[in-house]
């Protein structure tokens, strides 16, 4: 662990790091349609896949091992609740982020991956889902570890989901034009926005669906295995 001071090394190496996956995750996104035509979109999937999996592992051992770092600007995990609430918020943080209208054959490249248009699921409740979950989890491990580090990454994490915001609604626009525009329409980026507004409604039907149940499970494992991540990742001198 090192000093408990502001702004020590890692505060730089880890936005530093951000950078670097911001710009391969966005940069690859936009490169897409160009590179499907060179590469074909399965090579391309797993191209991309490998990116930004190597270079989110590097991101989540670097945080895991200087989470602590810098200032305690407080603590709350001795208050009864709190480790109760970081969990659930965590729980519900990967619903958002791992959204089971993603077709996990498509992602794996087992099914040719496309662009698709999805108006349903969780997308009722937001239309950007990821952007939702990261900000949920920033939350809740800010709340939980309350180091300056923690809160510089959570900045970091953040504003890259924000302009993925933009990025994925340019993108979006550019491919469907008029029926995207009716999409956002329908939709908000404010989770249930667009339900209480009276331009959506919930179908709790579509989340009976076994994507969400490998979700939970992914989640439960991940709350299992957390303590052994930790473990692990200690034993890598980043």
């Amino acid at each position: 662990m090192m000093p408990n001071h502001w702004f020590t090394s890692s505060h730089f190496v880890i936005l530093g790091l951000q950078l670097v996956f911001a710009i391969a995750h966005s940069g690859g996104a936009a490169l897409r349609p160009w590179a499907e035509k060179y590469i074909g979109s399965r090579l391309y999937r797993i191209i991309f896949a490998l990116i930004s999996l190597s270079l989110a592992v590097i991101l989540i051992v670097y945080f895991f091992n200087h989470r602590y770092d810098g200032q305690q600007l407080w603590q709350v995990q001795d208050i009864t609740g709190v480790s109760t609430l970081v969990w659930v918020l965590s729980a519900i943080s990967f619903l958002f982020l791992y959204p089971a209208t993603f077709n996990l054959l498509e992602i794996a490249a087992i099914q040719k991956p496309q662009v698709h248009l999805y108006e349903t699921g969780i997308i009722r409740i937001t239309r950007h889902p990821q952007m939702v979950g990261q900000v949920i989890w920033c939350v809740a491990h800010t709340l939980w570890l309350g180091t300056s580090f923690t809160l510089v990454t959570s900045i970091g994490l953040v504003l890259h989901h924000l302009f993925g915001v933009w990025h994925g609604d340019r993108r979006l626009s550019q491919r469907y034009g008029e029926a995207f525009e009716l999409v956002k329409q329908r939709t908000s980026i404010i989770p249930f926005q667009a339900i209480i507004d009276g331009r959506q409604s919930l179908h709790w039907q579509e989340f009976l669906r076994p994507a969400y149940l490998g979700v939970a499970i992914f989640t439960g494992l991940l709350w299992w295995s957390h303590p052994l991540l930790l473990v692990a990742t200690s034993m890598i001198m980043w």
